[in-house]
Order: C-alpha cells, then sequence, then structure tokens
C-alpha cells in the first residue's frame, strides 16, 4: 500500500481502478457525496456529462461511473469506477470530489481516499487531516503524464459547496450562488511536497470497506422452508430493483413457484419443472408497493431463498458449469462467450439464455436473447461490457458458460490513423482531421443485420441523442458525411452486436457529380452547380428496397431531402438544395446492394400547376401564374413545402387541404400515395 500525503503524487496502473472515498461509521455525522469531473486541457469540462454522480452515474465514454455506497463494519464508502484506457484523449484529468450533506468537511471522521487495482492491491492511500468548513472537497486527481498515468492527493476545498466547486470548472450550475466560491486550501504545492514519501507516513487504522455491487444493493437473504404447497411471504423491505428467488427440493415431483399479485392471484411464473433434487435461480422484480409473496406447489420438502444480485455466481475467466435455470453475473469487459449445453436427459431440452445490462435492470422484458434453441447445442455469443447478468431461464441440462474477453483497443488510434474500431456497443468521440471543414465516414458493419438493431446516433454535450446512421436506411455499409458544420469533435453511440469500423476520410474523396450518375449501397457525392432538380430512380429489382436521397450543405450543417422511392422503382423528381458561398453533398442512402440511378434536371422539368393537377408519392411541381388558393387533396399522408430560391424547403403547408395562398413558387409534394394539387383564381 502507498501511503502520500496533500500534494504528493504516485504512479497507477493503466487499467480498471476502483476509488473509494472513505469515513468512520459514526451517528449524527455529515453524509458525504461523491463526484469526478473529466476536464480537459484547458482545466473545464467539456459539458454536463463530464460530471459523473448519483444522478448521473455513468459517462458517456463508460470510463468513469459511480458505484454507489459501500458498508463495512464501522467504515462507510463512496465507490468510483474508473476504466482509464476508455478516457478519451481530449481528457487530460479525472477530479474526484465530494460534497457534504448537513455539516461540513471537518466534523467527517477518518475522512481518506483510496484507489484499488483491479486485483485487489491498494495502489494509494490518502488520509484528509485538515479539512475544516468545506463544504466541497476535491480529494484527488488522475492524470496524464508522458503516456502514462499517476495520482495526485489534492485536498482542496471550498466553503460554498457543490455548486462553487462545479462553476470554477466550467459547469453551468441553475441556481446562482450566493458567495462566489472561495477556495479554502491552495493546490499550489513546492517540489519537495510533491516528491513521494510513502514509507513517512504510518500505515492507516482503515479497514478497507467492500465496493458494492455495480448490479443492486445487498441485503440480508431471506430463507422459507416447508413441505408440501406453501406461500413465502419477505415481509422486511427490499431494495429497489430484481432479487434473485433459489429453489431447493428433495424429490422428482412437479415444482411450481408463481408470484403472487395484490388480489393474492397467481401472477408470474418463478419456477416449473420435474427435475429431480432441482436447484436453481432466476431473476423476479419484486412489487414496490407491498411485500413479494410467492406461491409454492410442492409434494414434498423445498427451500425458498430471496438473494440479492451480488450472490449472482460470477462469470470470470475459467470456465462456469452449471445445471437448469441460474443467474450469472459478468462484470469484465465486452467478451464473446463460448456456450454449451447437452440437451438435457432427453438431449432435446430447451436452452434460453438471455443478457440483462445494468442500466436496464428496473424492466426485465428489457433484454438481449443470446441463446434460445432445443437440444445439444454450442455457440458463442457477444457480450457488452459489464456489469450485466445472464439469466439459464431454461435448461434441464448441464452447461457451459466461458467469456473471452476482447482486446481493449487504444481510443488515441483512431485518432491517429482515422479509422475507429470496435465490437459492440460503445461510445467514442471522432476527432475532425480537419476542423472547420467536413469528412467522410466510411462505415462497416461485417455480419451486422441491416435492421434497426445497428444504429449509430449523434450525442450531444448534455447525452441527448440524434438519429445518424440506421441499418434499415443505410445498410451494413457505406460511406456518409459527418462534421458537416466543421465542428472539432463528435461523440457517437454505435448499436451493434458485432464487429465495426468507421473510418474518417478527406471530403475530396467524394466523386463530383457532373451530370448522370449510377451505383449501389450508401454513398456521398460532392455537387457544384447552382440549385437544380434531381431524378432518382432504383433500378435494381429488389422488391422493397428503401432508396433516399439528400442534399446537405457545409458549413450550415443542414440537410433537405431530395426524394425518397419508398420502395417503388418509378423515377422521382427532387429538389438539390444549394445554398451560395457554402459546399454542397448529395448524399444517397440505401442497403449495399440496392442500385440505383442519378441524373440531374433543369427547374423546367417540374410540370405547372393547372387546376386539377394530379400525381403520385414524391415531386415537384411549379407555380408560374398570378397568386392563386391551393387546395391539397391526398388518399395518404401527404406534406407541401415550399421552396425558396436556393430550394429549401422554408415553408410547410400542412397536410390539411387549405386552401392556401401562393404566388409564383416552386412546390416539393411528400407523400405515401396518390396526390391531386387544385388551383383556383
Amino acid at each position: 500500500m502507498t501511503h502520500i500525503v496533500k500534494g504528493a503524487n504516485t504512479p497507477v496502473p493503466t487499467g480498471s481502478l476502483r476509488v473509494a472515498v472513505c469515513r468512520r461509521k459514526v451517528p449524527g455525522s455529515p453524509v458525504v457525496d461523491v463526484s469526478a469531473l473529466l476536464l480537459d486541457a484547458t482545466g473545464k469540462v467539456r459539458g454536463d456529462a463530464d460530471l459523473v454522480f448519483h444522478n448521473q452515474p455513468a459517462h458517456p465514454s463508460g470510463a468513469v461511473r459511480h458505484l454507489g455506497t459501500g458498508d463495512g463494519v464501522d467504515q462507510l464508502a463512496e465507490w468510483l469506477e474508473l476504466d482509464l484506457p476508455r478516457v478519451e484523449p481530449a481528457v487530460q484529468r479525472v477530479l474526484v470530489a465530494a460534497s457534504c450533506d448537513g455539516g461540513t468537511f471537518g466534523a467527517v471522521p477518518g475522512l481518506a481516499l483510496q484507489t484499488v487495482a483491479g486485483d485487489g492491491t491498494i495502489v494509494a492511500h490518502y488520509d484528509v487531516t485538515d479539512a475544516a468548513g468545506e463544504t466541497a472537497f476535491v480529494l484527488g486527481e488522475f492524470y496524464r503524464r508522458n503516456g502514462a498515468w499517476k495520482f495526485r492527493a489534492v485536498g482542496q476545498g471550498w466553503e460554498s459547496g457543490l455548486a462553487g466547486l462545479a462553476t470554477d470548472f466550467g459547469i453551468v450550475v441553475e441556481e446562482p450562488v450566493a458567495a462566489a466560491p472561495v477556495p479554502v486550501m491552495q493546490t499550489e504545492v513546492t517540489k519537495a511536497a510533491v516528491a513521494p514519501i510513502a514509507d513517512a507516513v504510518p500505515p492507516s487504522a482503515y479497514t478497507p470497506v467492500p465496493a458494492p455491487t455495480p448490479l443492486g444493493a445487498d441485503f440480508r437473504p431471506h430463507t422459507q422452508s416447508g413441505r408440501g404447497n406453501g406461500v413465502v411471504s419477505v415481509d422486511v423491505p427490499l431494495p429497489p430493483g430484481p432479487v434473485i428467488v433459489e429453489a431447493r427440493v428433495r424429490g422428482d415431483e412437479w415444482l411450481l413457484v408463481e408470484t403472487l399479485n395484490r388480489r393474492n392471484k397467481d401472477e408470474d411464473t418463478v419456477f416449473n419443472t420435474t427435475l429431480r433434487d432441482f436447484h436453481g435461480r432466476a431473476l423476479v422484480q419484486p412489487p414496490r408497493d407491498r411485500p413479494l409473496r410467492m406461491k409454492v406447489s410442492y409434494e414434498d420438502d423445498w427451500t425458498i431463498s430471496v438473494l440479492p444480485l451480488s450472490a449472482a455466481r460470477p462469470l470470470g475467466p475459467q470456465t462456469l458449469t452449471g445445471r437448469g435455470p441460474d443467474v450469472v453475473s459478468y462484470t469484465g469487459t465486452m467478451a464473446d462467450v463460448k456456450v454449451r449445453f447437452d440437451g438435457g436427459a432427453d438431449r432435446d431440452e430447451w436452452f434460453v439464455l438471455n443478457c440483462h445490462e445494468a442500466e436496464h435492470l428496473d424492466d426485465l422484458d428489457e433484454h438481449d436473447m443470446l441463446c434460445n434453441e432445443t437440444g445439444k447445442l454450442k455457440q458463442t455469443v457477444p457480450v457488452p461490457d459489464g456489469p450485466l447478468l445472464l439469466v439459464v431461464e431454461h435448461g434441464d441440462g448441464t452447461w457451459e458458460l466461458t467469456a473471452k474477453p476482447l482486446p481493449v483497443r487504444d481510443p488515441s488510434t483512431g485518432v491517429k490513423t482515422g479509422a475507429y474500431e470496435g465490437r459492440g456497443d460503445r461510445t467514442i468521440t471522432l476527432r475532425n482531421p480537419r476542423p472547420g471543414r467536413p469528412a467522410l465516414v466510411q462505415y462497416d458493419f461485417p455480419g451486422a443485420k441491416a435492421d434497426y438493431s445497428l444504429e449509430v446516433k449523434l450525442v450531444d454535450e448534455y447525452g441527448d441523442e440524434d438519429e445518424w446512421l440506421t441499418g434499415r436506411q443505410r445498410g451494413t455499409r457505406g460511406t456518409a458525411v459527418l462534421f458537416a458544420d466543421g465542428r472539432a469533435e463528435q461523440a457517437v453511440r454505435v448499436t451493434c452486436a458485432g464487429d465495426w469500423t468507421l473510418r474518417l476520410l478527406p471530403e475530396e474523396q467524394a466523386p463530383l457529380l457532373t451530370g448522370p450518375a449510377e451505383g449501389r449501397g450508401s454513398t456521398v457525392l460532392r455537387y457544384q452547380g447552382p440549385p437544380t432538380l434531381m431524378t432518382v430512380t432504383r433500378t435494381s429489382r429488389g422488391n422493397d428496397e428503401h432508396l433516399s436521397a439528400w442534399s446537405l450543405n457545409h458549413p450550415y450543417g443542414k440537410s433537405a431531402m431530395i426524394a425518397d422511392t419508398l420502395g417503388r422503382r418509378r423515377p422521382t423528381l427532387g429538389p438539390v438544395w444549394v445554398d451560395p458561398g457554402g459546399t454542397c453533398f448529395v448524399t444517397v442512402r440505401a442497403a449495399e446492394d440496392t442500385k440505383w440511378r442519378l441524373e440531374p434536371a433543369p427547374i423546367g422539368a417540374a410540370p405547372v400547376l393547372g387546376a386539377r393537377t394530379p400525381g403520385g408519392w414524391y415531386g415537384v411541381v411549379r407555380h408560374t401564374g398570378p397568386e392563386a388558393e391551393l387546395v391539397v387533396v391526398g388518399t395518404a399522408m401527404i406534406h407541401v413545402f415550399e421552396l425558396d430560391e436556393n430550394l429549401f424547403p422554408h415553408r410547410k403547408l400542412t397536410a390539411s387541404s387549405g386552401p392556401y395562398r401562393i404566388s409564383d413558387s416552386i412546390l416539393h409534394v411528400r407523400c405515401l400515395g396518390e396526390w391531386t394539387l387544385e388551383l383556383r383564381p
């Protein structure tokens, strides 16, 4: 154990670390809330997402998590988890901060910070001995130095609370603080004070507090035994979230365990088996407004236990073997899990394996089904980063699970090479190789399905997401535009079960569109002409192939639809919006096997409105006469947009029948069926 004093620093392993802010358990002492701040080279957060605390327990990158409170015999600890290889390159420091509720840090007994490596070794311990009237505190920081990570004991306090501390590091606090934040202690230290002095501090009497399970709070197990039919009732309060229900029986009679609803009637089945001497586990969501009650139907001896999630058998590097239903925890990085099932006694039993991620444990219906087979099987299934639960819901036979974690890729590799690679669900930050200019993104999701289970969403600084790439619209590989507004970086969230690559390319690699062009799949073309019309045609003969084309302009970052074929092969005429002074891209969205043809057309190619102009689906029409009333008649959902001189849809006419007053206009019609435009003087 390395003991350090205020101002000292020590190297830490570049891997997964757990950080505990500890205090002695003394009645009446202030409550301590712990948070982490991710700072860039300027010493500020980049947005609200860079503050991790109990109400925002995970950073979008997955590099920092708030785990909650650990309760020891005479100690309490608030725990954070840091995955240093996943810290984004723009983040230079990770601060460990805390605030006091109902007192000051001078009244917190035994305040200390410990850093624990993945193997359980305590790599740094810092006792805070000079706290006084502060209500917010930075205990320490992890910082980059020459490609490695170090920890420094900071010991800086604020009398203005967490709001004052947060403001100093760039977080906008909604309610103004009456007094300006006043640092009570200075962070400046001499070179002599920074020198490691691990042996100069006597060993602390602190007893390590176990970290809370990241899957749920612990509680005292409840066990009830009986013979014959019976009812199990857990009258003590259970913490929020699911619990493990374990059943043990003797004999080979039919066992049926069901939860009871508020009317004391059967609700959900927990176990239904005839296995001899059955021993199994299941995941159950207790009701929040009443005790958990279960009906047991069995003719012999039985024992039912209600256990916390920490009782789940851990899946580590060694093969885990079981028989029948079970609940297994996995806390490692994303991995391939090898699954073997012997098929049961009759070799045709049903085997189901589900994956429940920690953030969705409040809804057990939201899970990924990894296996659903009958008979003997041997499969490999991917799982994302833990913590998560693997639940064998069926499987009246012997099974094996073996986790093979995937290599942790260096996130800085993408910055150097432009190729960002990964596997499974991840949130990453793409860096613009030429800030101020757009870039192309060549994406590839080998083995993924072209449906809504494959998607990449843009994530802003507040954690809000916008749709960008989906397999249904753009296929599993192709090219798209990113940084259309010239921004320097963009966080994206990838949802994909397999491997993936996002490769940044210069915009010049997009072919120049000067006349008719043909291709297949999703791609990007550069267009340097004036605003024009474009005929979009799907030339492949597949059924229900989706094809759409869009115009996107830099530096405005806006896009406007040109046309959507809606799975039809008929040519569709649409407008290409071009904003003077910018750069226009024409993007095609289609599955990789969908063939298409684009052909620029003059404005005069759009038909002129008459007294009654019929049409269908997407199209462009012109009104060249005096001001008149327009009535829109459609057999399906229809919208009509009035275009400006650059062919941008600046005015939307609603889907009602009108009438609308229009003068000299170009109109873009978008409909899911046939339509008619009526012009009245």
